[in-house]
């Protein structure tokens, strides 16, 4: 019975769907937080506080509140879709733009740590050596911030990989376009299928112990080249 569950089609297009979404998502979130989190470490203003504040909302922002106003902004009659000229909601695009909202602060803080616990000195003194602000970015401060860039990473990939609220209200859990793991282990206790959920429960708290553990081992290993 073990090796029908493990082999079960349903369950390995939503692992391959879900391992997708947060691959995508990941990427763009480094793509987009990364600058972002530059600019929020550089220095005060309430301005940047704002931007911080309306960035860190969706930690603790109800997921069904986030996804309901993102299920209007990206629904049929909004003007996002008028812009845009289709529907995002119930669509694998309109997963990830809700992935990515939903795990920005878990990967823009982390880096935006990093770059604040660097100050401002190696780029003061990349700038006396005559380096542009764009390859001073890219060959001091991203190299100094890799701790927070990989925590951010793997922080914004389990985050995506383990939302529920968000993707269930955009996505509505097509098989096949956007149901993922999560949804699929609710569907499964819905239908009272126990030893599936099991298998996918099981594996995401692994997953889980495996995120932490990672976790723990990069700032172990970073902290202790800090104080070397």
């Amino acid at each position: 019975m073990t090796e029908g569950i493990l082999f079960d089609a349903e369950m390995l297009t939503t692992l391959a769907l879900t391992l997708k979404l947060a691959t995508v998502t990941t990427v763009l979130l480094l793509a987009l937080g990364t600058p972002l989190a530059w600019w929020l470490s550089r220095g005060g203003g309430l301005w940047k506080e704002i931007v911080a504040t309306l960035v860190s909302l969706p930690i603790v922002l109800p997921p069904t509140v986030l996804g309901f106003y993102l299920l209007i902004a990206m629904g049929p009659h909004s003007p996002l879709t008028d812009l845009l000229g289709f529907k995002l909601s119930f669509t694998f695009a309109g997963l990830v733009v809700g992935s990515v909202v939903y795990s920005l602060p878990f990967v823009v803080n982390p880096i935006r740590n990093a770059f604040a616990a660097m100050g401002p000195r190696p780029m003061e003194v990349a700038a006396t050596l005559r380096a542009s602000p764009l390859n001073a970015f890219f060959t001091v401060a991203l190299p100094q911030a890799t701790p927070g860039l990989i925590t951010g990473a793997i922080l914004g990939f389990a985050h995506t990989v383990g939302e529920f609220g968000v993707v269930l209200m955009i996505g509505g859990g097509i098989p096949g376009r956007t149901k993922v793991l999560s949804v699929t282990i609710f569907d499964y206790v819905e239908t009272l299928e126990w030893d599936k959920a099991h298998v996918l429960a099981g594996g995401m708290l692994a997953m889980s112990f495996v995120v932490i553990l990672a976790m723990m081992l990069i700032e172990r290993r970073y902290g202790a080249g800090a104080r070397r």
